[in-house]
C-alpha cells in the first residue's frame, strides 16, 4: 500500500473513472441498471468459465516441455492466478500461480513465468487482431470520440510493440545456443560477479519454458487457442448486452474486447478499474448506445468478469491453506 505504483495505479484509475462518468445522468443510468434482466449474465458466466477452462489448457499445452500437467489440474492455478489480478497490484496473480505451480509440481517459477508472458504476447496479438479488423469501421466512429481519436495510432504502436516481443521470444525458444551465449555474455558483463550463478540459472530455466514455441505447430496451436479463448470471451459481452435491451453487432463487441483488453495493460488500481470501463463505454457511444446504457452495460460486464472469477480463485486459493505475502513473494524470487 505504501509504494509508489500502487498510489499511482489508483490515480489512474481515478482519471479512467472520472472519463467513464462525466456528463452521465445518474437518474437514466439508475433506470436502466433496474430495468436490466440480469438472467441473460448467467450464460455469460458459464461461458466465460469455458474460456478460462480453455486457458489453463493452453497453459498445460505451453508447459508441456517443461513438465505435462493435466489441464484438471492447472484449472484450479490459473483460476487463482487471474483472482490475483483482480484484487492484487501489478498483476501479481501472474507470479502467484506460478509460485503455486512450483509448490504443487516442481515446476520452477522462471520457466512457470516464461510460459506466462508468452501467453500475455499472444492474447496481446489477438486483441490488437480484434482491433485490426474493425478499424476501417472505427474510423468512420470516432469523429465525435476523442478517446477513441487515437485508437488506430495506438493499435499500430501496440503491434510493434508485442510483434517484437514474440519475435525475440520466438528467435530465443528456436536458437537456444546462440541466446545463452549472447545471455551469458552479457551477465558476465554488466553484472556483478555475486550475481553471475544465481541469473544464469534462472536464464537457462526460463529457456526451458519456452520449449514449446520451438514448433511451428506448437505456435499454431497456441495461436488458435488464443482465439477461441477471447471469441470465447466475446461471446458472453454478447449474452450480457441482451440484459440491457440495445443492439450492437458481434464484431462491434469483438472491437471493444480488444480495446479495453489492451487498455487494461495501463497500470491502475486492482482490478482494472476504470481503464476497462471509460473505453468500453466510448466504444459502445461510438455505436450509437446512449450513455446511460453503455456505463450500466460496461459496469455490469466488469463485475460479471470480476466477481465469478475471484471468487472461484478465492475459494481454490484458501484450499491450497496460502496467501500473498512477503514469504511467498520470497519464494518468488
Amino acid at each position: 500500500m505504501k509504494k509508489w505504483h500502487f498510489w499511482l495505479g489508483v490515480l489512474i484509475s481515478v482519471f479512467f473513472v472520472w472519463i467513464s462518468l462525466r456528463g452521465l445522468r445518474l437518474g437514466e443510468f439508475w433506470d436502466v441498471i433496474k430495468s436490466a434482466n440480469y438472467w441473460w449474465i448467467l450464460p455469460g458466466i458459464a461461458v466465460y468459465f469455458v474460456a478460462v477452462w480453455a486457458r489453463a489448457w493452453r497453459w498445460h499445452y505451453l508447459l508441456k516441455p517443461v513438465k505435462s500437467i493435466s489441464t484438471q489440474k492447472m484449472f484450479p492455478i490459473t483460476a487463482i492466478g487471474y483472482m490475483g489480478n483482480n484484487i492484487y497490484p501489478a498483476r501479481a496473480g501472474e507470479v502467484l500461480r506460478a509460485v503455486i505451480l512450483k509448490r504443487r509440481e516442481g515446476v520452477p517459477v522462471s520457466a512457470s513465468l516464461a510460459t506466462i508472458i508468452v501467453e500475455r504476447i499472444f492474447d496481446g496479438v489477438v486483441m490488437l487482431g480484434f482491433v485490426f479488423i474493425n478499424l476501417p469501421e472505427l474510423a468512420l466512429l470516432t469523429s465525435n470520440s476523442g478517446f477513441l481519436g487515437n485508437i488506430q495510432q495506438v493499435a499500430l504502436y501496440g503491434t510493434a510493440a508485442f510483434s517484437a516481443a514474440l519475435i525475440i521470444f520466438l528467435v530465443a525458444a528456436m536458437f537456444p545456443t546462440w541466446t545463452i551465449g549472447v545471455g551469458q555474455w552479457m551477465i558476465d558483463r554488466f553484472l556483478p560477479d555475486r550475481f553471475h550463478g544465481k541469473v544464469s540459472n534462472i536464464m537457462h530455466l526460463f529457456l526451458d519454458g519456452l520449449a514449446s514455441l520451438r514448433s511451428p505447430v506448437n505456435i499454431l496451436m497456441v495461436f488458435v487457442t488464443s482465439v477461441i479463448i477471447w471469441l470465447l470471451e466475446t461471446i458472453k459481452y454478447w449474452f450480457v448486452m441482451h440484459a440491457f435491451g440495445f443492439t450492437v453487432s458481434f464484431f462491434a463487441l469483438m472491437l471493444m474486447n480488444g480495446i479495453v483488453n489492451l487498455a487494461t495493460t495501463i497500470p491502475s488500481a486492482p482490478g482494472y478499474i476504470g481503464t476497462f470501463d471509460a473505453p468500453g463505454i466510448a466504444v459502445l457511444v461510438a455505436y450509437g448506445v446512449d450513455q446511460a446504457t453503455a456505463a450500466a452495460y460496461t459496469l455490469t460486464l466488469h463485475a460479471a468478469l470480476w466477481i465469478p472469477i475471484t471468487l472461484l480463485g478465492a475459494y481454490y486459493l484458501a484450499r491450497e491453506g496460502i496467501r500473498w505475502s512477503d514469504a511467498l513473494r520470497k519464494e518468488a524470487e
